[in-house]
């Protein structure tokens, strides 16, 4: 009875602890959110010179917002650092271009002579012009006009008219698409290619034109441009010594109390002589859902091939080993599937596994009309990942009608670039998940006993369900500040945070209903994990918010919780081992030591990939100058496919052998698909994205963003051959998702021979389970063979 109350009290204590820290990161998320609406860089109303000329006016700038979406936003460059990696980043690039036309234009009408024919004093009057000229606010937030002078306006006009040719198709800039692998003719309509030079332009003025005199720009002095003296404020410099500060005090202290509160006396139950869940009848819900493990591994085989695709347009452009493929697959749309097939496979990967607890939380039970759910869920994702899939295609090959791109097509945004119809089908998908997750979950919630862990699974459930819907936040033409705001909360908040709470609660309750872990080391384990997780996660979600036209107050409170979200990841090693171990518990198992690998992988990338490489881009100073570099990519890869990869993969195989109870996984493929993914993955990393994102920092910080991106810096001899290199961990990496792929497939469908009764492969697959059954692999006396 004093156990009893004890655990009682210690959970209380969790509970509202957690409580707390909730309450406490999303009041200071929706506070400094307020922020972001409030100091959003304003959008003129209008954009002229002072004898009247105009320029560009606000709905100009958002339909040119709108055009840019429509060839791919995101997937084809960046925007303020955010986006794809191979043509340059729009803002950047636009900003040097129109300072060097500025300045040729000065030397000409001051001295009749181009800029570099000037003496050195003259050059050094240029450059103090130049920065007054451009940091100068013109703004006039009365009138909402912004007044441009006429030398600046003629260097805007040059700009405007090179991206005018290049999105136009023009014959003379055909090498520099190639180098940015953009197709030809990205952009067919004139007068949309106008618009979109407008919204260009209007985020390089963001990004040299101070908020307030003598302070930062509205973009925090982004992209680093020597020019006109855009470098890291002294704020940037102050909180990323804090962050690096907190994060040694962070784990130091997580270290002590790991130390003084873990207790050494927890006795580990006996482990039971038979898999408790291999007892329980399989229900017709989980029967079911060998159809969405086929779905996850299609899709991830789909994904990794388009991986390997669009790399390859990194080194040829528009072309494929000499056949050129962009005119049907350009680089921005397969990057676009690539993305979206990982974010549809991995979520498909969580469904299934809550799908697969339901029944096992309802005593073994389906709810009524279970399955019918089940399986409407399966094909309502079916259709939605089809229009994804087709929408996108028709956006990027600009056949559907501008009004339309939107909601069909492709929104222009990094991770839910998916049409605005089919991102409301995805959140309906979900809801209904949830539905069906809390028909199973509710009615064990009222049985007595210790619930405690199934509140907290069922809470990630939930926030699961809803979260999603922060994506319905901004519209087509919302303010880019605030769009990245709210997307941020589906890529951090929603897959960073909940999908983490989740997927260690869904974790510890597997290993709790196996008999392996007790309730209550499950339980403290999962609500300290879920305190740790949101302390730091849920603010930091302002860490990607740096330089999208906010201010001070949200890069420190980014910088702040940033470095927080690390240290949990510390102690990984820790959780990998105890996952390990589990392995020697029983001998039953030795049929999940598959799955439980993949989660010991998920504990090692969740240290490398979220951990150590996401707080090397983490501190304002080091983003500042590698936000859109390959140091970017590095992170991503090793943390999604690393951590979520690896987790829903593992999720699909526990399924697997418990939908399949003959089965019994071949050692030789599962040994390929665990390694050669793994080591393929590293190599891609290490061998390629990180050293071109190194090579990009040094340049970043010597010259300038612009160049670090530049076509005649990334097409130099040294960087076409690291990322030639990337082929060799794209191949591994290939090779380990087919084993994986054929090992699901294998065991999904077994299809006889007229020798054997069996494949070859089913044979190799599970002879062991196949001899129990009396089914003869060839190995065995003919004549016992059944006819299977």
């Amino acid at each position: 009875m004093h156990t009893t109350t004890g655990n009682t009290a210690s959970y209380y204590r969790l509970w509202w602890t957690l409580i707390g820290i909730l309450a406490l990161t999303f009041g200071v998320l929706g506070y400094f959110g307020r922020e972001v609406y409030r100091a959003a860089p304003p959008i003129p109303e209008q954009v002229m010179t002072a004898s009247g000329e105009l320029f560009s006016n606000r709905e100009h700038i958002l339909d040119g917002q709108s055009a840019w979406q429509s060839v791919g936003g995101m997937q084809l460059g960046s925007i303020w650092g955010h986006g794809a990696y191979q043509a340059p980043d729009w803002t950047a690039d636009w900003l040097h271009r129109e300072l060097v036309a500025w300045r040729e234009l000065a030397a000409l009408d001051e001295w009749g002579m181009a800029y570099q024919e000037l003496n050195d004093d003259q050059k050094a009057l240029v450059s103090s012009w130049l920065q007054k000229a451009y940091r100068h606010n013109s703004y006039d937030v009365a009138t909402g006009t912004l007044i441009i002078s006429a030398r600046r306006l003629a260097a805007m006009k040059q700009t405007a008219d090179y991206y005018h040719r290049l999105f136009g198709g023009s014959p003379e800039l055909q090498q520099t698409r190639a180098s940015y692998a953009m197709k030809e003719q990205t952009l067919p309509d004139p007068e949309r290619r106008k618009r979109m030079t407008e919204f260009f332009f209007w985020t390089a003025w963001a990004a040299a034109t101070e908020r307030e005199p003598s302070g930062a720009t509205y973009t925090n002095n982004w992209p680093h441009e020597p020019l006109i003296g855009n470098k890291p404020t002294a704020e940037n410099i102050v909180w990323s010594v804090v962050s690096v500060v907190l994060l040694i005090a962070g784990i130091g202290s997580l270290v002590w109390a790991w130390a003084f509160m873990k207790r050494e006396d927890e006795v580990e139950p006996a482990a039971p002589a038979d898999d408790p869940l291999s007892l329980i009848q399989l229900t017709p819900s989980q029967k079911a859902l060998g159809k969405y493990v086929l779905v996850v591994m299609g899709l991830f085989v789909l994904q990794v091939f388009l991986g390997g695709f669009t790399a390859h347009y990194t080194v040829e452009g528009q072309s494929f080993y000499g056949i050129e493929t962009s005119k049907w697959l350009p680089y921005s749309l397969t990057r676009t599937w690539h993305i979206q097939a990982a974010m549809f496979w991995i979520a498909t990967g969580f469904l299934a596994a809550g799908l697969f607890l339901a029944p096992i939380i309802n005593g073994g039970r389906d709810p009524k009309y279970q399955k019918l759910g089940v399986d409407i869920l399966f094909w309502a994702l079916v259709v939605v990942v089809g229009g994804t899939f087709i929408g996108s295609y028709l956006a990027i090959a600009q056949w559907l009608p501008p009004e339309l791109n939107f909601w069909l097509g492709h929104q222009g945004y990094e991770y839910v670039d998916l049409g605005r119809l089919w991102q409301i089908g995805k959140f309906t998908g979900i809801v209904l998940w949830l539905v069906l997750m809390l028909r199973g979950v509710i009615p064990a919630l009222r049985q007595p006993g210790d619930k405690n862990l199934l509140a907290l699974l069922t809470a990630s459930v939930a926030a699961i369900g809803l979260f999603y819907g922060a994506g319905f936040f901004y519209g087509e033409r919302t303010h880019l500040s605030v769009m990245e705001y709210w997307r941020w909360w589906i890529v951090h908040l929603w897959v960073e945070g909940f999908f983490e709470v989740f997927a260690t609660t869904a974790l510890a309750f597997i290993f709790c209903s196996l008999g392996l872990v007790s309730k209550r080391l499950a339980t403290v384990a999962s609500l300290g994990s879920a305190s740790l997780f949101m302390l730091g996660g849920v603010p930091g979600t302002f860490h990607h918010l740096y330089f999208s036209g906010t201010t001070t107050p949200v890069m420190a409170v980014g910088a702040v919780f940033s470095a927080l979200e690390v240290v949990p990841l510390i102690l990984l090693g820790h959780e990998a081992w105890e996952h390990w171990k589990l392995q020697q518990r029983a001998p039953w198992m030795a049929n999940l030591k598959w799955p439980v690998m993949f989660f010991v992988a998920v504990a090692f990338w969740n240290m490398l990939g979220a951990g150590v490489l996401g707080f090397s881009i983490n501190p304002p100073v080091a983003l500042y100058y590698i936000q859109g570099l390959n140091t970017t990519a590095t992170h991503a890869h090793a943390a999604l496919f690393g951590v979520y990869g690896f987790l829903a993969l593992g999720f699909c195989l526990l399924i697997l052998r418990y939908i399949r109870p003959s089965l019994m996984f071949s050692e030789r493929l599962m040994k390929t698909a665990f390694w050669w993914l793994n080591v393929g993955l590293a190599l891609m990393l290490f061998t390629s994205l990180l050293p071109v994102g190194i090579i990009q920092f040094i340049a970043s910080a010597q010259e300038g963003f612009w160049y670090a991106r530049s076509e005649s810096f990334m097409q130099s001899d040294l960087l076409v051959t690291l990322r030639w290199v990337r082929t060799f961990g794209d191949v591994v990496f290939i090779v380990g998702a087919l084993a994986l792929a054929w090992q699901v497939w294998i065991a999904l469908w077994p299809r006889p021979t007229a020798a054997h009764g069996l494949t070859e492969a089913w044979c190799e697959a599970s002879p062991d389970s196949l001899a129990r059954e009396g089914i003869c692999c060839g190995q065995c006396d003919s004549a016992t063979t059944t006819d299977k």
